[in-house]
């Protein structure tokens, strides 16, 4: 029965079974090397970029390096807003209400901003919300930085000074963001509210900051502050500028994998 027809028979089903075998080309992307493959078929080799989150980091975790970065951004953040201030041509929704707040109270601009700090930081307790090590410190510095610099900086200036304080008060303050968040020891007070109010109702981050930037600058307003073309280019601006320096500044280490469950928003924080 072994003749050369069953011969033949046994060595095309080999050949069959082979062929049904042999994994094919589109199974498995790494295993496709024709050339002549469109480019959108073919495996990409381009290495994914490594992501920068901004999560919380511990504060063991190289604390010479990022302690320092943390108080020159929040100091530079501070001086900031005391350039807008001097300007006097618009600031944002938060020194609104604290120029607003500075009318009506014989406090200064930076010990209101303190006081404002901590009276939001009390709405963190319903919401379930843990200060961080820069919760803190966003709000000693702030508000000593900003004081700092409305002593330094004169009043009553010529028109195209204040201009240049507004434009150079926005590109600060969008650098400064970058960063003090880039150091990653978690939110400043109103960073803090905002993550909990989005948590407690489940809206999202984008509407509650909305909502609570709106209410700051209608209050503010109210009290007397300073709303103007500042106020938009500010709101218009402080993003894109965050944005493009966060990547320079936000703190990496392979021993931070764990993030914590409060996020810091790449957001102003005053």
């Amino acid at each position: 029965m072994d003749g050369p027809e069953q011969d033949d028979r046994r060595g095309r089903g080999r050949q069959e079974g082979t062929a049904v075998r042999r994994p094919r080309p589109d199974a498995d992307p790494a295993l496709s090397s024709d050339p002549s493959a469109p480019s959108d078929e073919r495996p990409s080799t381009a290495p994914t970029p490594p992501a920068r989150p901004l999560t919380y980091v511990p504060f063991t975790h190289h604390p010479l390096r990022r302690v320092p970065q943390l108080f020159v951004g929040l100091a530079l953040y501070g001086f900031s807003l005391s350039l807008m201030v001097r300007a006097s041509l618009g600031v944002n929704p938060w020194s609104v209400l604290y120029e607003g707040l500075e009318r009506h109270t014989s406090l200064s601009f930076g010990t209101i901003s303190a006081v404002v700090g901590v009276a939001v930081l009390l709405l963190w307790i319903p919401l379930r919300q843990r200060p961080r090590f820069g919760t803190f410190a966003n709000i000693v510095v702030l508000a000593c930085s900003s004081d700092l610099g409305l002593s330094l900086i004169p009043q009553q200036l010529g028109l195209p000074v204040r201009w240049a304080l507004l434009a150079g008060g926005v590109l600060l303050n969008g650098f400064s963001v970058a960063v003090y968040v880039g150091a990653r020891f978690g939110p400043g007070p109103r960073d803090g509210l905002m993550t909990g109010g989005s948590a407690a109702t489940g809206r999202s981050i984008r509407f509650i900051r909305t909502l609570m930037e709106i209410a700051v600058l209608a209050l503010g307003w109210l009290l007397g502050g300073t709303v103007g073309a500042g106020t938009v280019l500010y709101a218009l601006a402080v993003g894109p500028i965050t944005q493009f320096f966060v990547p320079w500044f936000a703190y990496r280490d392979r021993r931070a994998q764990v993030a914590d469950d409060t996020p810091s928003a790449v957001h102003s924080d005053c």
